[in-house]
C-alpha cells in the first residue's frame, strides 16, 4: 500500500503560562490574521499552527530531528 498508516490524531491538551506582553502580541497577531484573511480566529485556534510553522522553519531542529530518526533506525553516519 502506498499510503502509510495514518498517525495518531488524538488532540493533546496542554496548559501554558504566558507573559502579559506575549499574550498581547498573540492577540495582535490574531487581529492581523483576521485583517489578512477576513476570518476571525481565536489565539487558541491559531497557536498549534503557529508552533508547527515555527518548528518546520527551524533548520537546526529539522537537522537534529533527522539525525535522531536515523539513529533510532540504526543508521550510523
Amino acid at each position: 500500500m502506498k499510503l502509510a498508516k495514518l498517525p495518531d490524531r488524538t488532540p493533546v491538551k496542554m496548559t501554558i503560562v504566558l507573559t502579559p506582553n506575549l499574550a498581547q502580541r498573540l492577540r495582535e497577531y490574531a487581529a492581523f490574521y483576521a485583517e489578512t484573511y477576513g476570518s476571525k480566529e481565536d489565539v487558541a485556534e491559531l497557536l498549534p499552527f503557529m508552533l508547527e510553522a515555527f518548528l518546520d522553519s527551524d533548520a537546526d531542529f529539522r537537522k537534529g530531528s533527522k539525525k535522531r530518526h536515523a539513529e533510532s533506525m540504526g543508521v550510523v553516519s
